[in-house]
């Protein structure tokens, strides 16, 4: 997929990588038609993009970073997740929701202070060694870094991210 590739930094708190394919900020329109604009078209070109450009560890298990119930129910669908499934298909590998969202407020519009106190997640049972955790945008690793906090607490040793954008 065609854009500006994301800029390099360090990956976020508890995750081993974090791999990004486009700078928010040169694709802000192709992450919102997905979220927003229901263009779930754009799902398989973007998975395609990702499996080319993260290799997963051997024997992981794709999972996902959900979003809120709210967005879910006005969405109808969670954008990560099905980024995540997309991904597993592509790389042959299995695909489990590990996390549960715990309800609170979205991270959009929020400072970077505020998210980084806000996202949390609950492990559904036991988890993989080797974890990939799929998400569409990393702003300050808040909600990664909260995933992949909870995905080792729960049994993951390896836990690494790979997002459409980065902020």
């Amino acid at each position: 997929m065609a854009g500006a590739p994301a800029p390099v930094s360090a990956p976020p708190l508890h995750l081993d990588s974090c791999v990004a394919l486009l700078d928010y900020r040169l694709s802000r329109p192709v992450v919102t038609s997905l979220k927003n604009g229901q263009r779930r078209a754009l799902v398989g070109p973007l998975a395609d993009a990702l499996a080319a450009r993260a290799r997963p560890p051997a024997g992981a298990v794709i999972t996902w970073a959900p979003t809120t119930p709210e967005r879910i129910r006005r969405r109808g669908f969670d954008q990560a997740e099905l980024l995540a499934r997309a991904l597993a298909r592509r790389w042959n590998l299995p695909c489990r929701g590990f996390l549960r969202r715990v309800p609170g407020a979205a991270q959009a519009g929020r400072g970077a202070a505020a998210r980084r106190a806000n996202p949390a997640f609950h492990a559904r049972g036991a988890v993989a060694p080797a974890v990939v955790v799929v998400d569409d945008v990393v702003t300050t690793g808040a909600t990664l870094g909260a995933a992949a906090q909870v995905l080792r607490a729960a049994g993951a040793t390896s836990v690494q991210a790979v997002v459409v954008a980065r902020a």
